[in-house]
């Protein structure tokens, strides 16, 4: 059986797999993934197009450039994609994959970019998202995020999602 990854954006309204081994995983500091992404930059996977197949919905792109698409959902606004013309190959973004753990980045790119506090952030302090508030404060948050697996139907026919 063939190596599958599947993913998609955070309200599941765009959902992708791809089919055969992840290409080269690494994360980008220019200025267009920085802006793309509203974040440091960006932290990205090769694919070819034969691989990815869209399983619902298609994403909206952006021209960053006269040659460079970014794909995003149109709903939530979650990015997805660069893509070269052209190249063959998309660039999708690894924390759109339901599993990110699998496409550990291996370079960096873009460094004249790269933000000057970047390479302290694993140095910060780090607590869980439940720290520091109260059990009826927790009660309370429902996430309305796509789980990370395929589901038949979209959206969720009741919140929260089982």
């Amino acid at each position: 059986m063939a190596e599958t990854h599947s993913g998609g954006c955070q309200c599941g309204a765009v959902r992708f797999r791809i089919s055969g081994p992840l290409g080269h995983a690494g994360i980008c500091h220019c200025r267009m993934c920085q802006k793309a992404f509203g974040s440091w930059g960006a932290a990205l996977l090769t694919v070819t197009e034969e691989s990815l197949t869209w399983t619902r919905g298609r994403p909206a792109e952006f021209r960053s450039s006269p040659v460079v698409a970014r794909g995003f959902c149109a709903d939530c606004g979650t990015p997805l994609y660069m893509h070269e013309d052209r190249s063959g190959i998309y660039d999708i973004a690894i924390g759109a994959l339901d599993d990110p753990n699998a496409a550990p980045p291996t370079e960096q790119v873009g460094i004249e970019s790269r933000l000057s506090w970047f390479n302290d952030l694993a140095t910060l302090p780090g607590h869980s998202t439940a720290d520091d508030r109260a059990p009826e404060d927790l009660a309370k948050l429902q996430t309305r995020q796509h789980p990370d697996h395929d589901t038949d139907t979209w959206p969720p026919l009741h919140w929260p999602p089982a």
